[in-house]
């Protein structure tokens, strides 16, 4: 398994303290996949934006449907969170 060094909560500050109290806010933790990117906080935030912009707004798609696609290709690509 390959190691990725990653800003642990207590060590964040600035715009990636921001980002890893929105994490939990939203689900109480904070996932590895936002950990991975704590060496760049400015990538982590749009990588947020995105998540918000296709898991959040208008879509012809509902929301369940959605997160029901994200869990089945996690699933598919062996990537649990």
């Amino acid at each position: 398994m390959a190691f990725i060094d990653t800003v642990a909560y207590e060590d964040s500050k600035g715009q990636l303290r921001r980002e890893y109290d929105s994490a939990l806010r939203r689900s109480g933790y904070i996932a590895s996949v936002l950990r991975i990117q704590s060496l760049n906080p400015d990538t982590l935030r749009a990588s947020m934006g995105i998540y918000t912009a296709v898991m959040h707004q208008k879509s012809s798609l509902s929301r369940m449907e959605r997160e029901l696609i994200a869990t089945v290709v996690s699933a598919h690509n062996e990537c649990f969170y």
